[in-house]
């Protein structure tokens, strides 16, 4: 279920609170959101899929 994951947002998004990034969750997928709409559309990836996107942007 989508509510027990736990989800995380880059260091790199300043202030915690501001909520102005996407945060993730990995746990057999990753699973990614808007922070500022965390109960809206979540985009679903393969494990493979995140990788090759956190190599490339890396």
């Amino acid at each position: 279920m989508m509510l027990d994951r736990s989800w995380r947002k880059s260091t790199y998004s300043g202030d915690m609170d501001s909520g102005s990034c996407v945060e993730v969750s990995l746990a057999g997928d990753a699973l990614v959101r808007d922070s500022k709409a965390a109960g809206g559309d979540v985009l679903a990836f393969s494990v493979y899929a995140w990788r090759a996107f956190v190599v490339s942007v890396a």
